[in-house]
């Protein structure tokens, strides 16, 4: 019998715990990036320009970045599913005050906040996985997560998007303040108990040891700038793009534009598939394949048709959400300790990047046209390159370095067979 009671494809609670996060993804995504594609509505309700009106995302996504190693640390003492209902539960009631907002002043304090509660969030969920699902089958079980916050990030962008033209922005933000309230209840109502979670005291000193432990190891540091690195390419490239679509010479309605979203589902699809690509290719192979996927989708995006551009969005998404579920779930898997702490500094990472790729991409816009967003996207992406392939140097110096890898060591295992799961070959 197995005595591994953890959750796996096809034991009990499994299938649960998977729609109860993909819901708490959808309404995450959902809210953080609500008035993402309602930037240029704003900016014309306000008279505010692209960079001005791209502080309601930022400031969202950096509250978040700031606040999710604290509230990270709290769900060591009072459980992850506790932190992630009081988060979802925040996030909502505020969801619903910021259609009110009488200035854009008002508008980034509130999304401000809601970013703060919506920490509580993706370290939890991502600790509650490690800890709660087989290593096996973690990698797929973050995929599904990551599959929601897509699902969530292109649902909130259409209903705002068409609410909006109906009705104007505020009722966009509206009907996603409703959205993930349902979301929230589902969440609530399906995700099972922990069972192996084990509250621990709060203990400032240790945490800060335990984070510096993360901080010191090359190989978790990789991961948090390949996280932060991603998502400044994905940040700059969304928070943009609105723009670029209601101006000459694609003039498209807020619902159209709304409604381009729709390419988030081929990151819903990458993301759930990241387990597979590793499988076969290694994580390394994994990311390089996402790097280049991001990089053609970046330069075909140049492309002075809407085909062309649809086209690059849609490579850019898939490239995005496979190096993020591939970067994310190794971060768990590195973590033997810790691991709230270490999903928290991913996660703070991966925001932050968010939050400089929303602010410098609408900033090059404004000096530079599309393509100076494109420009900004590539540098990052030559980035994630560097890391990645310093990584693999890495290891093979490490290799090398081994005990036992001297030349005799090596004529006898060219000697000896080699034997796997089935047996010599």
């Amino acid at each position: 019998m197995d005595a591994d009671s953890r959750l796996a494809p096809g034991r009990p609670g499994h299938r649960r715990m998977s729609l109860a996060l993909f819901a708490a993804g959808v309404a995450t995504f959902a809210l953080l990036y609500s008035t993402q594609a309602l930037l240029p509505a704003v900016s014309a309700d306000f008279g505010a320009t692209a960079s001005a009106a791209s502080w309601t995302v930022s400031a969202a996504t950096g509250a978040l970045a700031l606040c999710v190693l604290p509230l990270s640390a709290l769900s060591e003492r009072f459980g992850r599913r506790a932190m992630m209902t009081g988060s979802l539960v925040t996030a909502v009631a505020v969801g619903l005050l910021v259609p009110f907002a009488p200035s854009l002043e008002w508008l980034v304090a509130l999304r401000a906040v809601q970013g703060a509660a919506l920490a509580g969030v993706p370290a939890s969920a991502m600790a509650y996985l490690a800890e709660e699902v087989r290593p096996r089958a973690l990698v797929a079980a973050i995929g599904l997560f990551v599959a929601g916050n897509s699902i969530g990030g292109m649902s909130g962008r259409i209903v705002t998007g068409w609410a909006a033209q109906l009705w104007g922005w505020r009722a966009g933000l509206a009907a996603v303040g409703l959205l993930a309230a349902v979301c929230a209840v589902a969440y609530r109502l399906l995700l099972p108990a922990a069972r192996h979670f084990t509250p621990s005291p709060l203990d400032p000193r240790a945490i800060g040891r335990t984070v510096r432990g993360h901080l010191s190891d090359p190989l978790l540091l990789r991961l948090y700038a390949i996280g932060a690195l991603f998502m400044t390419v994905f940040g700059a490239v969304y928070t943009v793009i609105g723009y670029r679509l209601v101006e000459a010479p694609f003039s498209l309605p807020q619902g159209v534009v709304g409604s381009v979203f729709l390419v988030y589902l081929v990151g819903t699809v990458s993301s759930a598939a990241a387990g597979r690509l590793v499988g076969r290719m290694g994580r390394r192979g994994a990311l390089y394949l996402a790097v280049a996927t991001t990089a053609a989708g970046l330069l075909l995006s140049l492309a002075g048709s809407l085909a062309g551009v649809l086209a690059g969005l849609v490579l850019i998404t898939a490239g995005f959400f496979a190096g993020h579920a591939v970067a994310s779930s190794s971060v768990s898997r590195t973590a033997t300790t810790g691991r709230a702490q270490a999903s928290a500094l991913y996660q703070s990472a991966y925001y932050l990047g968010s939050s400089a790729g929303g602010t410098l991409g609408a900033v090059a816009y404004h000096a530079g046209g599309w393509s100076a967003t494109v420009l900004l996207g590539l540098v990052a992406v030559v980035g994630v390159v560097s890391l990645t392939l310093y990584g693999t140097h890495r290891a093979r110096v490490a290799e090398r370095a081994r005990p036992g890898r001297g030349e005799g060591d090596r004529v006898a295992r060219r000697r000896t067979p080699v034997v796997a799961a089935g047996g010599p070959r």
